[in-house]
């Protein structure tokens, strides 16, 4: 439905001119905030594309150091090689710096599904 051809469906009376125009007006400042999409849920399509290949970097990126992490650490003992010890060393807080964020993600994300389901009880 284009933006100048909207009807209220409920009592089929057309906005007028004006009306029309003032709304588009509001509607165009509410897609420039933000914040107000971020709480509202939605965005532009390309926004939420880019949200959702966001969402699977963090998580990639946990494993890929943990990963790294337990490479460094089993080849470092294995080795007896202090460079090895030391790449341990410094990846191993950095992983657990990133799970501890998807963490606190997933309990954030977990806690408004809650929120919505309890909603309504």
């Amino acid at each position: 439905m284009d933006d100048w051809d909207m009807w209220d469906r409920r009592e089929r009376t057309r906005l007028s001119p004006r009306e029309r125009l003032a709304l588009l007006e509001i509607e165009a400042r509410l897609r420039e905030d933000r914040g107000f999409a971020r709480r509202m849920g939605g965005g532009a399509h390309r926004e939420r594309g880019d949200r959702a290949r966001r969402r699977i970097w963090l998580p990639t990126g946990v494993l890929l150091l943990a990963l790294a992490s337990a490479f460094c650490a089993v080849m470092g003992i294995r080795t007896a090689d202090p460079g090895l010890l030391w790449c341990f060393a410094v990846l191993w807080p950095l992983t657990l710096f990133q799970a501890f964020r998807l963490l606190c993600r997933l309990a954030r994300r977990r806690g408004r599904a809650g929120e919505r389901a309890s909603s309504w009880l």
